[in-house]
């Protein structure tokens, strides 16, 4: 019928955007890691070495590399629970904006957190760009 041929056909478009949406991410994760000289793979995926060379950069102190390198983690202690909650706040409309939304765990004055890339299966540019920024916000708090 009309009904159904117009119905495939819109899944087709909605499937062909995500489709594009996706190959743009990934554009744009490949050329943040490529800005900060470090390789990457399928993704923008960086593999281990890659992550721990970024990791030394002055933006990114503190920071760590776990499980064999597919994420990186942090421990940040503030004053108190309202200055923490605050960090978070802040954090979370840039993560919002970025669509990519950290792993954290938050005891009153203290936020564990853990990033890595789902859609990769590790640590890309966005994960590092979310934890320099959330150390600027951990500065100023």
């Amino acid at each position: 019928t009309a009904a159904a041929r117009a119905a495939s056909s819109k899944r087709e478009m909605v499937a062909g955007l995500a489709q594009a949406a996706r190959a743009a991410r990934v554009a744009s994760v490949r050329a943040g890691v490529a800005r900060r000289g470090l390789a990457t793979g399928p993704n923008g995926l960086m593999d281990a070495s890659a992550v721990t060379k970024a990791l030394e950069k002055s933006e990114l102190e503190g920071w760590t590399a776990i499980d064999e390198g597919l994420a990186i983690k942090k421990t940040y202690e503030f004053s108190d629970f309202v200055t923490a909650f605050g960090f978070m706040s802040r954090t979370a409309l840039v993560a919002e904006k970025m669509d990519h939304h950290p792993e954290w765990f938050n005891v009153y004055n203290k936020v564990d957190v853990r990033l890595t890339t789902h859609d990769a299966s590790g640590v890309t540019d966005k994960d590092l760009t979310l934890a320099s920024r959330m150390n600027e916000f951990a500065k100023s708090a």
